[in-house]
Order: structure tokens, then C-alpha cells, then sequence
């Protein structure tokens, strides 16, 4: 089954596996950030969900998917931090093992949740052809199960849980904002939310220093000739081909972001709403308030998809 493939009754399914593990996660609202934005806002506290990230659902739904004999074999991945310390989360709640390939010079406090959580961690350099090299290398020592951050159907299945909570707490919305990296979380997204909303807009904020998602649908054809350079280390990977696809089958439309404006909206989240959010995160409100016009009088969810801040290295300390 091909990401492009899944269907609302995909997300539906993995948001029954994943109910006895997953929390359910608070939507909250700011009026000051309402009159900022001229638009009345929901933010989904994803940054509150286990592990501190969203990307608790698809691993979580990936892990409970594989049948026994499999499952016994373990799973890997390869992971910044925030997957791979839901993967190793998941996998704890199934007790089965679960290995990490990790980039140099990743967040140590995502290592730490990594570590935490029960995994075995391989490190490797920080690209993504070593990434996928170094995973293949321990899949094939240890027989485990591979879960891609966000190419693998079941965790773009689990991501769009996110979308098919919010609009059940929050009602109908006009328009859905959520941040992009390797599109999965987008993309489940998109997929929860049109087959309940056909005439919803979805949109993805994208840091500038990793535009491949913007240069991507501008070109029509997927693009991945860039460098990361941007402080939202969940957003540096590489927009994944199904994934595209999935961008362009719900006509969604990227929003870029600078650091700059990042670290404001982080600032403006931590007065207004009291959460720790990184900076992956806070490219929600970012791209709302530099995009404001597009949702002027609108309702609209935004996706604060964690809350794992390494707090040493925070550019303003």
C-alpha cells in the first residue's frame, strides 16, 4: 500500500490501534494571538503528546501493525531525535527492540529521550545517504523491521490522527497549518482532513534554510538539491516522493519561514500560551503571521508538533 494510496478510513484504523498508547492532546486558544492574526486560532499540542512529538502516532501505529513474528525481530530507523525516540517508546510498549540510527551532531536531548526510551543507538554522518546506509547495515544484522520517518504508509497513517483529533475537539475549520520536513505528517494530514472536509485548505510552513518542500511544488517535480541550514532540526530532512505526491494531490501550499521569525513565534507561544515548543514547532505561527492575509477572519488549526527544546543551545542565551 503506496502513502498515496491511504484513505481516511487508514487514519480511522490506526487511530483505534494506537488509542491505548497515544494521548489524546489538548487544543488550546489565545485571544491576544487571535487579534494578532486577525483569525481565530487552535493550536493542537503535539508538544504535550508522549515522547514530546506527534511522531509518537505513526511509530506507535507502525509498531502495533507488524504481526508477531516480525515484531520479535525489533524495528529501525534512522532519526534526528524525535522519531526515533517515539520509535523506541513504541517499541517499548510492545517490548521489542528497537535500533536508532542517529546523524552527528543531533539535539542531545533527543539522544537523551532516545537512550531513555530503550534503544540502541548507531551513529553515522549527518546525511541522509549515510542515514540510509547505516539503517540498511542493522536491518540486515538484526532482521528488524524498517520504519521510515515518513515514507512508511503506516506512520503517515498514524500522523493524520493529529488532524482527525483536532477536528473533532476543536469542530470545523477552514484551513490547517502544519510544519514540513520529509511531508509526512502533511500528508496524513491532508488525507484525515479532506475526507472529512473536502473544501479545507491545508498548508505546511517551511523553514527557508530547507526549502525543498517550496522549491518542489513550485518546479512541479520533487527537488532535494539543498543543504539544511535552518535552527528547526526536525525539518531538515528531505521531502520524501510519496510524499510529494501527497502535497500535490490536496493542492497544498508551503509557506516559508526565516529563523528569525521562528524564534519570535517560539517566544510569542512560551508568553501567550505557556508551552515549550521547539522550533519546528513554532513554524506554524510563524507562517501565519508573516502569511497573515491568507487567513484573515478564518478558523484555523495549527499543529505544534514538539516540545523537545535542547535549552544550552538556544540562540538568544
Amino acid at each position: 500500500m503506496a502513502a498515496f494510496d491511504l484513505t481516511l478510513e487508514h487514519v480511522r484504523a490506526a487511530a483505534a490501534r494506537i488509542a491505548a498508547h497515544a494521548h489524546v492532546t489538548p487544543v488550546l486558544h489565545s485571544r491576544s494571538l487571535d487579534a494578532a492574526a486577525g483569525a481565530r486560532l487552535a493550536f493542537k499540542c503535539e508538544n504535550l503528546q508522549r515522547a514530546g512529538a506527534f511522531k509518537f502516532r505513526g511509530a506507535c501505529n507502525a509498531v502495533w501493525s507488524l504481526d508477531e513474528d516480525t515484531a520479535r525481530r525489533g524495528v529501525v530507523t534512522h532519526s534526528s531525535g524525535n522519531h526515533g525516540a517515539a520509535l523506541a517508546l513504541a517499541a517499548r510498549t510492545r517490548g521489542i527492540p528497537a535500533h536508532v540510527v542517529v546523524p552527528q551532531g543531533a539535539v542531545k536531548a533527543k539522544l537523551a529521550a532516545i537512550e531513555a526510551a530503550g534503544a540502541t543507538l548507531h551513529a553515522c554522518a549527518p546525511t541522509m545517504a549515510a542515514r540510509e546506509a547505516k539503517a540498511a547495515e542493522v536491518q540486515a544484522a538484526t532482521g528488524a523491521t524498517l520504519v521510515h520517518p515518513y515514507t512508511d504508509p503506516r506512520v503517515v497513517a498514524g500522523q493524520g490522527t493529529v488532524a482527525l483529533e483536532l477536528l473533532h475537539q476543536a469542530g470545523a475549520l477552514d484551513a490547517l497549518i502544519a510544519p514540513i520536513g520529509g511531508g509526512g505528517l502533511v500528508g496524513g494530514c491532508a488525507i484525515a482532513a479532506h475526507g472529512l472536509d473536502p473544501s479545507m485548505r491545508i498548508y505546511a510552513a517551511e523553514p527557508e534554510g530547507a526549502p525543498d518542500a517550496y522549491e518542489s511544488m513550485r518546479r512541479g517535480e520533487r527537488w532535494t538539491a539543498f543543504t539544511p541550514d535552518t535552527v528547526c532540526d526536525g525539518l531538515r530532512g528531505t521531502l520524501g516522493e510519496p510524499n510529494f505526491a501527497l502535497l500535490r494531490a490536496h493542492a497544498v501550499e508551503v509557506l516559508p519561514v526565516n529563523d528569525a521569525e521562528v524564534i519570535a513565534a517560539m517566544r510569542l507561544l512560551w508568553e501567550r500560551l505557556k508551552l515549550v515548543v521547539e522550533p519546528s514547532a513554532a513554524t506554524v505561527l510563524a507562517a501565519l503571521l508573516r502569511h497573515r492575509e491568507r487567513f484573515a477572519g478564518r478558523r484555523v488549526g495549527l499543529v505544534l508538533t514538539g516540545g523537545n527544546v535542547d535549552l544550552d543551545a538556544l540562540p538568544w542565551r
